[in-house]
């Protein structure tokens, strides 16, 4: 037998899911979040690899000894990528005109594409704009070298940071969303089922 509930559930009898709080709205809401947070870190992912295969113009490569033209901005940091199948000792000059010289990058940056790895070993800040030879030499004669632009090592450590964040992010929330709903629903459950405490009725008036 259940007992009546002035809020509309009789005691005793489970009250119907619609009824309880938080709703199951927010399973939904934990759903979405997770699907919008892992999205955001596969785009991070995909962007910070696109950014970092852009940075090596394999589309114009020359051998080594061989001379190629390319067009120059004033100010816009260039580095040179070789791909050899052997360490070799590699060589490059610019015309003066362009740049004092050519100079090793601090630390190493490698990239792949396909089957090929292109390694960075020089860079130049081009002092005027146009168009001017470049020519590297390798002791390994299969090598081929490629222009490029200046890696942003630093955004794309960023990057990938952010995007490792967005995952770490999306496991923690969407449990911790779904068990604090369900442990308040279960909550719920357990009150709207609980009868009320009986009256306690006053003395009896003088």
């Amino acid at each position: 037998m259940s007992i009546p509930n002035a809020w509309g559930t009789p005691y005793g009898d489970p009250p119907p899911a619609k009824a309880l709080r938080p709703r199951r709205l927010w399973y939904v809401v934990a759903a979405l979040l997770g699907v919008v947070l892992a999205g955001a870190g596969i785009t991070l992912i995909v962007l910070t690899v696109r950014d970092t295969v852009k940075s090596v113009d394999t589309t114009h490569t020359f051998t080594s000894g061989a001379q190629r033209t390319f067009s120059f901005t004033e100010g816009r940091t260039r580095t040179i990528y070789v791909s050899q199948s052997a360490y070799g000792h590699v060589d490059c000059r610019v015309p003066r005109a362009l740049a004092d010289a050519v100079v090793q990058p601090s630390g190493s940056f490698r990239v792949t594409l396909g089957s090929r790895t292109w390694e960075r070993v020089f860079e130049f800040t081009p002092r005027t704009t146009g168009d001017y030879p470049v020519v590297c030499t390798s002791d390994i004669p299969a090598a081929d070298f490629a222009l490029g632009d200046q890696p942003h090592v630093g955004g794309m450590v960023g990057g990938i940071l952010a995007a490792i964040g967005c995952f770490i992010a999306a496991a923690v929330a969407v449990p911790v969303i779904c068990i604090v709903t369900a442990v308040r629903r279960g909550r719920h459950r357990r009150r709207l089922m609980t009868p009320p405490p009986a009256p306690v009725w006053g003395p009896p008036p003088c």
